[in-house]
């Protein structure tokens, strides 16, 4: 579920409008790994996501919860599945009108 983690990192990060290559350079990370990342390609490392939410001060649990994997045969995890796409959905629409 990288993809669900890389989509909430995006909105963090435009959130605070810094480019991929302010936090590339603060993270310590190539902007291309970051875009990996952000795309779901490539996985975060926990320090990564350690230093992510240190830069953005805010709690590492509330991106920690978005990398774990969904089990997608209980109800539990379909129910969790649907609400973290209809929240990330809600945020990026909401990020859209910003702009």
């Amino acid at each position: 579920m990288s993809e669900y983690l890389g989509r909430a990192l995006k909105l963090v990060r435009t959130f605070h409008d810094v480019s991929q290559i302010e936090l590339a350079t603060s993270l310590d990370i190539s902007r291309s790994y970051l875009s990996e990342v952000e795309s779901g390609k490539k996985r975060p490392s926990m320090d990564l996501l350690t230093e992510y939410a240190k830069h953005f001060s805010m709690p590492l649990s509330s991106l920690v919860i978005l990398s774990e994997g969904f089990e997608e045969r209980t109800m539990s995890g379909k129910v969790k599945k649907a609400a973290t796409e209809k929240a990330l959905r809600f945020l990026e629409w909401a990020d859209a009108k910003r702009a």
